[in-house]
């Protein structure tokens, strides 16, 4: 389970900026923010499947994901984090990459999937858990969106909470450099938990509670430790620089670093 909350092409300083929380066991291994072997791609990575959450390109591409709250999983899935990488890796615009993800939607547990391409100022959403009447494939508009486990901006609780703080933050701070580490520590630890009544009700009111905050807090179940293993903040200037923060747990010891970096041109 993740949360995330962007800003995409409406501020004069950042085309791009994000804001995610990762959930996972703690369990779970995982690499912190590198850039991976051959120095194409930056990210963290799962270390037991070996795909991402949040990757970006020195071309100036970025994939982020989020799993789909449901109970029904198939059991010999395709990893979901290896799809960042093969868009990351591909030639392939957002909208191209995306038309041909869906055609083998089937084979991954539910997914909600961003896909840009900052220089060619595209950006995508996609999912294989569509709902009747909507698309699989759409454009991401110019805006704020916050994408959690569901549809993107979709009006779970803690989804419009986290929008509502982060405009309240853009407005307050205007169209100037923005705090990221301050707007991460207002924004992504918050705690608040919402009643029952107005959660999305898939799983067990006692759980839905439980994940139902922005920051979610270490719980054990029969699995093991779950919660926030790490926050990341991607912004990216009208000059092309790149910054990639992240906030992660590691021996149960929260530790942080940043990448900088400029967009290439391409071939």
């Amino acid at each position: 389970m993740c949360i995330a909350v962007f800003l995409w092409r409406a501020h004069p300083v950042y085309p791009f900026l994000l804001l995610l929380n990762r959930d996972e066991y703690h369990s779970r291994p995982t690499e912190p923010l590198a850039w991976w072997d051959g120095g194409e791609i930056l990210g963290g990575r799962d270390g037991l499947a070996g795909g991402t959450w949040l990757a970006c390109s020195r071309d100036g591409r970025l994939a982020f994901l989020t799993n789909v709250r449901e109970v029904q999983l198939i059991p010999q899935a395709k990893t979901r984090g290896d799809i960042p990488v093969l868009f990351l890796k591909s030639k392939k615009s957002p909208m191209e990459f995306a038309e041909e993800v869906v055609k083998d939607a089937d084979q991954y547990n539910g997914f909600n999937l961003i896909l840009a391409d900052l220089c060619a100022k595209t950006m995508v959403y996609t999912t294989n858990r569509q709902k009747e009447g909507e698309k699989l494939v759409a454009d991401v508009l110019p805006g704020i969106h916050v994408l959690t486990n569901a549809r993107l901006d979709s009006p779970w609780p803690k989804a419009q909470r986290l929008r509502d703080n982060f405009k309240e933050l853009v407005h307050k701070y205007g169209d100037g450099e923005f705090p990221i580490k301050e707007m991460i520590e207002k924004l992504m630890t918050d705690t608040t938990k919402d009643e029952e009544s107005p959660l999305p009700h898939i799983y067990s009111p006692s759980r839905e509670y439980y994940l139902s905050s922005i920051f979610v807090d270490e719980e054990t179940n029969p699995l093991g430790h779950y919660g926030t293993r790490s926050t990341s903040a991607v912004s990216v200037k009208t000059n092309g620089e790149v910054s990639f923060y992240e906030k992660y747990l590691e021996n149960e010891e929260w530790k942080e670093q940043t990448v900088i970096y400029r967009i290439e041109e391409r071939n």
